[in-house]
């Protein structure tokens, strides 16, 4: 498989990001008008958690709490766990496994230059054996 650096040429490059002092309302409203399932939470420049869908559910919705009242910094996940652009992409998807977590930020240094999903290891796995398919075919038609 290839380096994470890889995977990030093949999309957006935009990391989305939010403020531990929003209210989680917000945060939900971002991550509906993006698309995604998670959030990087910055603060000051700086990596300081991310809050995912699942954060929400098991922080908020399940323990009754209000959206509009609770704030990022209240349920997101601050024991972040990162890799960096060299980071092979299987060695992220055991590090996903082992966690059980789904979105692993990217960092260069200190600087978070990405979002890794599930689904974008797992596309890319399902492009590398459809290239592989291909060509085996290829090979056996000629």
């Amino acid at each position: 498989m290839k380096p994470v650096s890889e995977l990030l040429k093949n999309r957006n490059s935009t990391v989305h990001q939010v403020s531990p002092s929003v209210s989680v309302f917000e945060a939900l409203q971002l991550l509906a008008d993006y698309g995604v399932g998670a959030l990087t939470v910055m603060e000051n420049g700086k990596l300081v958690g991310v809050v995912s869908e699942r954060d929400y559910t098991r922080k908020v919705a399940l323990q009754g709490k209000n959206s509009k009242e609770t704030k990022v910094a209240d349920i997101m996940t601050r024991d972040v766990i990162t890799v960096t652009p060299s980071t092979e992409a299987n060695a992220c998807m055991v590090l996903m496994s082992q966690k059980k977590i789904r979105h692993l930020p990217v960092l260069d240094g200190t600087k978070v230059v990405g979002l890794i999903s599930i689904r974008d290891l797992m596309d890319d796995i399902i492009a590398e054996q459809q290239q592989t398919i291909s060509q085996l075919t290829n090979y056996i038609s000629s």
